[in-house]
């Protein structure tokens, strides 16, 4: 792994409860620096940390280590059935890749929180909130929109890297249910990285212990960083 040679300052947070386990202790690694770019953040994702508007932060939690950093090797990627059920069905859809965020992207993600997460931290949703953790002025993001029949249906906020793709948030439309658009939204992405001639996809935190967050280990095969480096994970069905 190439190190990274530029300085950096990198902070601590203090300790706060936990968004993802209940009971638990959270604290964050937190770098906030004017003069990043895309290479060196790429870099930073490579040794698991993430982004949240400006910041880059990384899990470093007292007593707690059940986020793991995860990212796809998107040229090895094979569908599994239930994915190809899920691309099968969603033939219909149409997707862009756009580079400013609309009042119809809030309305989407309005619903979104509203409904499927009410009971987590970004609830109750509001614009601020949305811009903060969405927008970079040092990387611009690009959103994924997919849409039926012109409607916006899901969004996938992605940062485009030099060899990577970088999975920042999703959220799409709660009535289309049995569509799985959250696992469309991967899968395109996936295919978008190919053709752009990326090598990974960084989906961020898995967390087996979290209902909500431990999703990415379905798509196959997938990377985890531990302690000596990025190693492939077991198959899980």
């Amino acid at each position: 792994m190439e190190p990274v040679n530029t300085r950096i300052s990198v902070g601590i947070s203090r300790l706060f409860p936990c968004s993802y386990i209940e009971g638990q202790q959270e604290q964050l690694l937190i770098i906030q620096e004017s003069s990043l770019d895309s290479s060196l953040f790429e870099r930073l994702l490579a040794l698991g940390f993430r982004r949240s508007g400006d910041a880059i932060y990384k899990p470093r939690c007292p007593h707690c280590d059940a986020c793991k950093p995860l990212r796809l090797p998107v040229n090895e990627f094979r569908a599994s059935k239930r994915q190809k059920r899920t691309l099968a069905g969603n033939r219909d859809l149409s997707w862009y890749m756009v580079s400013q965020s609309s009042d119809e992207h809030y309305a989407l993600y309005d619903a979104y929180i509203r409904q499927r997460h009410h009971d987590g931290p970004m609830f109750p949703p509001t614009r601020e909130q949305f811009d903060h953790f969405i927008r970079c002025h040092w990387l611009p993001p690009q959103f994924l929109e997919l849409r039926l029949e012109g409607n916006l249906v899901a969004v996938a906020v992605t940062d485009v890297l030099p060899n990577s793709l970088s999975a920042i948030y999703s959220f799409f439309h709660p009535d289309y249910d049995k569509r799985s658009l959250g696992s469309q939204l991967i899968l395109t992405q996936i295919q978008i990285a190919r053709d752009w001639g990326k090598d990974f996809l960084y989906l961020g935190y898995q967390i087996d212990e979290n209902r909500k967050m431990n999703y990415k280990r379905l798509y196959h095969p997938y990377q985890i960083l531990g302690p000596m480096g990025w190693e492939y994970g077991e198959a899980r069905s």
